[in-house]
């Protein structure tokens, strides 16, 4: 079973925490994919990701570019592996039936949007009953994380 982590974002929005959370998956040698909701919405990733600091680099890419197994992070609007990675990253109220292929899956969403929060109440309680062991990270003051469940 996978390990499945909710991001509750309080402060920070999406596209403040995910290129440090990408940095961190690629620091520890792994590979990831990002599933956002739409092809719109990974068009936005994509160049977010090239310009989010100016000192740095993020290898991804999208269909778009191709080669994927070439790219250690994949953005993608479709449930898709095709990287081999280790870790899948839900946004956008996104859900996989490839659980089984990622060592973790962590499900990022908007704390400030009641409609969010009650569709990541739904996902917690299809993980929990799935078999998966879960765990719930809320953002903090400073804008850290503290794990809550």
């Amino acid at each position: 079973m996978s390990e499945v982590r909710f991001y509750h974002l309080l402060r920070r929005s999406l596209e403040d925490v995910l290129p440090q959370m990408l940095e961190m998956t690629l620091e520890r040698g792994w590979r990831a994919v990002v599933m956002a909701g739409s092809p719109e919405r990974v068009e936005v990733l994509n160049q977010h990701l090239w310009s989010y600091r100016k000192e740095s680099f993020l290898p991804h890419g999208t269909a778009s570019e191709g080669d994927a197994d070439l790219q250690p992070v994949w953005l993608t609007d479709r449930d898709e592996n095709p990287n081999r990675a280790n870790v899948l990253f839900l946004t956008d109220g996104a859900r996989t039936g490839l659980a089984g292929e990622y060592e973790r899956i962590c499900d990022l969403f908007d704390g400030n949007d009641p409609a969010a929060v009650a569709d990541a109440r739904q996902r917690w309680k299809d993980w929990k009953d799935g078999g998966h062991e879960l765990s719930y990270w809320q953002q903090t003051e400073r804008g850290g994380w503290e794990q809550k469940a």
